[in-house]
């Protein structure tokens, strides 16, 4: 009897990566592996990580996912396709040419870009941050691609070169793994959905194209970007390991992804995810609306070259369990990451104590990325256990405003996950 056909999933995430095996009809998950990626800090506010660790940690991932198949006596060749979810706004660059990164990928929640994007503020027209946000939904900030890739071009004498040359291509995560997976300076395809595309700031969100007016904002040229695909079309073959020659055949930013994955296919429908940091994702249909309270519009999906596009409003915080990571391995006052839930169940409340967890300033509704954290409201009755309760409250307070903000038409379902909920205390709060 032949197998039962089966899904491949590569997650890319700020703190790992996974390759999952489920069953198409049932969503279950028949195997999975996971490797935690190393950030590097090398300043403050710095967050960067190997392009090369990140390709290898998925090769890795879908080697050993693989392996358990076998060992459950699956044949591999169940895996019919392979779908694509990752950290988004990260940037990366790269040479065609040799197939090697020119810099380190640029995190997301990285600091370092903020002169940068004061520059580009000042020279905007009255100075005004949303500048853009008519066509890309966003407000000029250290968290997008563009702002990103311009501190790259103005810093990074290699990929000046290169980009001069033709050898440099630039991508966000999802675009690297695709290229690397569909046979690199071989045959590798330059490509990306349009939920990625969206988090960079050169891509109009109405025409679904690179805008040349964006590219001429922040003097990046176009020849070094990914053609822009939907998030569900066959964008090549695996050209390596076990899984050569299946199709990668889907793409979307990982909190597009979390909402597809909750079924939040119609307008209202909601998902609130926990990671590194947390995402209110709300469906808002196939009309953008550009909000005033600040919210980002972003591409949800589109299900097909031929299929709608469909947005949503995110609200944006960029600690939410990275706070957990924090109070392990900065301040110690945890051996593990489960042990913020014994200390905050314990004590039932922060007594007083507040903690802004700002470590990479402060995104929706503020967009201001001077803020820094601070703890207060300490007396000599507080303790690590209070602490912890703090730490767990400042991102439920960060959900509660994200959730308070207008989004046009009425939240009617509000679906919360993550591994920070394996933590009652944080639902409960």
């Amino acid at each position: 009897m032949a197998s039962k056909p089966l899904v491949g999933a590569i997650d890319q995430g700020t703190s790992s990566s996974r390759f999952l095996v489920f069953n198409p009809k049932t969503a279950e998950i028949v195997v999975q592996h996971q490797v935690e990626i190393l950030q590097k800090l090398p300043q403050a506010g710095w967050a960067e990580e190997d392009p090369k660790e990140i390709l290898h940690s998925v090769i890795e991932c879908i080697e050993k996912a693989c392996d358990k198949l076998k060992q459950l006596k699956i044949d591999v060749s169940s895996i019919k396709a392979i779908g694509v979810s990752n950290q988004r706004e990260t940037t990366i660059v790269w040479d065609k040419k040799t197939g090697l990164p020119l810099y380190n990928a640029i995190l997301w929640l990285d600091l370092r870009t903020q002169s940068t994007a004061e520059k580009l503020i000042n020279n905007a027209p009255n100075k005004n941050k949303n500048v853009l946000q008519e066509k890309t939904g966003l407000p000029i900030s250290t968290y997008f691609s563009a702002v990103k890739l311009r501190w790259i071009l103005d810093n990074v004498e290699k990929v000046r070169k290169a980009v001069a040359e033709g050898r440099a291509l630039f991508g966000t995560v999802d675009c690297w793994l695709i290229w690397c997976l569909t046979g690199a300076q071989e045959s590798g395809v330059h490509c990306t959905d349009v939920t990625n595309a969206s988090r960079t700031m050169l891509f109009n969100i109405h025409t679904l194209k690179w805008d040349p007016d964006l590219c001429k904002f922040f003097d990046i040229p176009m020849s070094i970007l990914p053609e822009v695909r939907s998030s569900s079309e066959i964008y090549g073959l695996m050209r390596c390991g076990t899984l050569a020659k299946v199709p990668i055949s889907g793409c979307l930013g990982d909190q597009s992804a979390a909402l597809v994955g909750q079924m939040c296919f119609k307008p209202g429908q909601s998902k609130n995810t926990y990671g590194t940091g947390c995402f209110l994702l709300s469906n808002i249909g196939e009309k953008p609306v550009i909000s005033q309270h600040g919210l980002l519009t972003t591409l949800a999906y589109k299900m097909g070259k031929d299929k709608p596009a469909v947005y949503a409003l995110e609200g944006s915080v960029a600690i939410g369990g990275a706070v957990v990571r924090w109070l392990r391995d900065n301040l110690h006052i945890i051996s593990t990451a489960e042990e913020v839930e014994k200390l905050a169940a314990s004590v039932g409340s922060s007594y007083g104590c507040y903690f802004v967890p700002a470590f990479s300033g402060l995104y929706a509704p503020y967009w201001d990325p001077t803020a820094r954290g601070t703890i207060c409201g300490l007396t000599q009755y507080t303790n690590r256990n209070h602490i912890a309760f703090a730490a767990l409250e400042a991102v439920a307070f960060q959900t509660r405003e994200s959730c308070s903000i207008p989004k046009g038409s009425p939240t009617k379902l509000l679906v919360a996950r993550s591994n920070l909920n394996q933590c009652n205390s944080s639902l409960d709060i």
